[in-house]
């Protein structure tokens, strides 16, 4: 039984340390995640060279953009970009409260999933307060549509995400995940899913300022006749919907309390 599921809330039971470089910006980037006191929730504690701080609570209300990752505060001042694989694997593990410090503006990308996340939380181990966990539960089905694409809540006695994705791309094209989503099942359904792109993309991205960390050490590249690039090719046939959920665990892990209910998404 996964720990989300004891019913109270979970902190470190020590620090974890890691480091890598930023997706985007390129930039080498160091974490360390602590042990936090019963309702913190998720807190970013960026830190700068002068020795000075600032905090940026990981909820829905400070999110500040949304292209090409999930960003938290200002685009223009402090902010913390590409939390969501991170934010995926506190939620998955039922990591309540935790402060995130982080010496740039980037959570470092590791290999593009939230596997290294999920195993430095393992080796720090987890500590549960004497005090139970939120949770939000959806009676009644919200829906929102932007051109083609919507996504929906809808009540429904669990955990559930109902993802479809489809691309103009013969090697993607449509594909879906729906399952209940627990701790074992993003361990072993969702976690080692990496981001991807498109080598078509990549000078656009680069003149704008993104993707200058992307690598095949953290993303799967796909060539502009439609092949993998990445010499050890796929971690599942449909790795790329996978992912897509678990970006949408991590975005949804900002309502800052576990949910009760089935999301569900086109595109």
């Amino acid at each position: 039984m996964g720990t989300k599921l004891l019913g109270y809330q979970a902190t470190l039971s020590e620090k974890a340390d890691l480091s890598g470089v930023a997706v985007h910006s390129g930039e080498q980037v160091s974490i360390s995640l602590l042990p936090a006191a019963p309702n913190t929730g998720v807190k970013f504690r960026r830190i700068f060279d002068d020795g000075t701080t600032a905090e940026i609570k990981a909820v829905a209300g400070q999110v500040g953009a949304t292209d090409l990752c999930t960003m938290l505060g200002d685009p223009a001042g402090v902010h913390i970009a590409t939390i969501e694989h991170l934010m995926a694997a506190f939620w998955a593990t039922g990591l309540d409260n935790v402060i995130v410090e982080i010496d740039g503006n980037e959570v470092p990308v590791m290999d593009g999933s939230s596997r290294v996340f999920i195993d430095a939380i393992d080796e720090a181990g987890m500590a549960h307060h004497a005090v139970k966990r939120r949770y939000v539960r959806v009676k009644k089905t919200v829906r929102v549509e932007i051109g083609g694409s919507w996504a929906e809540f809808r009540p429904y006695q669990g955990t559930r995400f109902e993802v479809v994705i489809d691309f103009d791309s013969p090697l993607i094209g449509r594909q879906e995940f729906k399952s209940d989503v627990d701790e074992d099942v993003f361990r072993d359904e969702l976690a080692h899913a990496r981001t991807f792109g498109f080598m078509k993309d990549v000078e656009r991205l680069w003149a704008s300022g993104h993707a200058l960390g992307s690598s095949l050490e953290n993303s799967v590249v796909i060539s502009d006749d439609h092949t993998i690039i990445n010499p050890e090719g796929l971690r599942f046939r449909d790795e790329f919907v996978r992912h897509k959920t678990l970006d949408a665990v991590g975005d949804l892990a900002l309502a800052g309390a576990q949910f009760i209910g089935c999301y569900s998404s086109y595109r």
